[in-house]
């Protein structure tokens, strides 16, 4: 990479709906086998659709936590249980961490708690709990609960908002202004953002995400929690940690185009990939493999599919790429931790997960998507990309260290 302090993974902790830790995320991301079942923990018989990627405990219970039979549990409390993991593989002493970044748009289900208190006609409504729909908060609380440094931030930019925590953490540490960051993110699904999505029509009412598929008609969301423990290469060298991965490169672009539909041609996501590429100093035949956002709605797959040919010209049509949305759901502010986890096991175990639900081929999507199942597959570099509302898009170059 062009800078000067190489960064590299030494610890990761994730929950999805397929439970807690990577072997839940074996079993499931990479066996293709999608999490969609109806939600229970709120009523949705108000709604168009009543599916989502919730843990309903059939995987491993996140350790320490429990879920409300009305609710999730606590952001603060998912993202503990998941750093709590990424430090104990890196064995690393919380105090040589200098903080902590997050990404989230803050705990709705305080909010939620708070006004049925309200018009429950409670007297004194209990608000100590509301400071966890602050986001700032969940970043600051997480690093005083953990004792790490004072470097507390927290990215709100919706889908690409913990992939750019982990690519902010890269260039603090790349420049020298840290040794080792905590980052990550999280989304939990509730009943607010869940409301707001059916209302846009933005869900597939059939319970199934189809990501590249012609008749796909939506995303669904997923419960995804996912942090990442950072380090200098230098300072993991030193005291003899076990090196997962390296960040290679990184880019941030926003086209700007529309308030919530992506450049039909790609631009931000190309630039955003063209950009990881020049950060590591890398061609683009260099990449083996790509995790797309893969929404599964009509103007994501198509953009998505003409940035990859932007970027990887002719070649694009034999490299493989695939949307493991179409078995988490759509993990919102986790996305970008939860999906960068899920490429460097790519990586390190030599599998590509696959397009799940894939049925009928798009003329508009000709790429070689990976939809008849798991596929072995040396990989030496592996690229992650999200996008988000507003024209915001990030790419993510993982390699193998």
């Amino acid at each position: 990479m062009t800078e000067s302090h190489r960064v590299v993974v030494t610890g990761f902790g994730i929950f999805t709906a397929f439970g807690f830790g990577e072997k839940a995320l074996l079993d499931g991301v990479f066996s293709g086998r999608p999490s969609f079942r109806d939600v229970t923990r709120f009523d949705t018989s108000p709604f168009r659709c009543s599916s989502a990627g919730v843990y309903e405990g059939d995987g491993p219970e996140i350790p320490d936590v429990s879920f409300p039979e009305d609710a999730p549990p606590r952001q603060h409390d998912a993202l503990l249980a998941c750093s709590r993991a990424a430090i104990d593989m890196a064995g690393i002493a919380p105090s040589k961490i200098a903080g902590a970044l997050v990404g989230s748009q803050g705990d709705y289900t305080p909010i939620t708690r708070y006004w049925r208190s309200v018009t429950g006609g409670a007297d004194t409504p209990d608000t100590a709990f509301l400071k966890d729909s602050v986001p700032g908060q969940l970043a600051h609380g997480l690093g005083d609960a953990l004792g790490l440094g004072p470097l507390r931030m927290t990215f709100i930019n919706a889908c690409v908002a913990s992939a750019d925590s982990i690519i902010h953490a890269s260039r603090l540490i790349s420049r020298g202004r840290a040794d080792a960051l905590l980052c990550g993110g999280a989304y939990l699904v509730e009943r607010e953002l869940f409301a707001k999505f059916d209302s846009a029509r933005a869900l597939a009412k059939d319970g199934f995400v189809r990501p590249f598929s012609k008749d796909r008609t939506g995303l669904l969301l997923g419960d995804g929690v996912a942090c990442l423990m950072l380090e200098s290469e230098a300072s993991a060298t030193a005291r003899g940690a076990n090196v997962l991965a390296r960040v290679a490169g990184w880019g941030i672009t926003s086209d700007a185009y529309h308030a919530s539909r992506p450049h039909p041609e790609g631009r931000g996501t190309a630039q955003a990939m063209e950009s990881a590429l020049r950060v590591a100093g890398l061609g683009s035949d260099a990449v083996d493999y790509v995790n797309v956002h893969g929404t599964g709605t009509a103007s994501n797959d198509t953009s998505e599919t003409a940035a990859l040919r932007r970027v990887f010209g002719d070649r694009a049509a034999h490299l493989p790429v695939s949307s493991t949305k179409s078995t988490t759901g759509h993990t919102l502010e986790g996305a970008g931790a939860v999906e960068a986890v899920i490429t460097l096991l790519a990586l390190n175990q030599g599998l590509i997960p696959p397009t799940a639900n894939f049925t009928t081929p798009d003329p508009a999507c000709d790429l070689d998507y990976v939809t008849d199942g798991p596929r072995r597959k040396s990989l030496r570099r592996a690229m992650t990309t999200n996008s988000a509302f507003g024209g915001a898009n990030t790419a993510l170059l993982l390699e193998q260290a």
